[in-house]
């Protein structure tokens, strides 16, 4: 446990992950990161087999919603 503590702190040091916490069951938790997905991938790689990662990439508010107009004009023009 440790080492994994050490590793969190370190990539919280270096800023790739922001936030991170434990929920009450004990056996979860979740983290919050910023950088490429490859960087992702190399992080929670860090963690196998010991710990399970489930990643969700988010885009921005704003650029979700000039990704869903550009669709939905293309649609209505199609």
């Amino acid at each position: 446990m440790e080492r994994m503590w050490a590793g969190m702190d370190d990539l919280m040091k270096k800023g790739e992950v922001k936030e991170f916490g434990f929920f009450a069951d004990g056996r979860s938790g979740y983290g919050i990161g910023e950088g490429e997905m490859a960087d992702t991938f190399r992080n929670v790689s860090m963690f196998l087999p010991y710990v399970h990662c489930e990643v969700h990439e988010i885009i921005p508010y704003e650029k979700g919603k000039e990704i869903t107009r550009a669709v939905l004009k293309a649609a209505a023009q199609g």
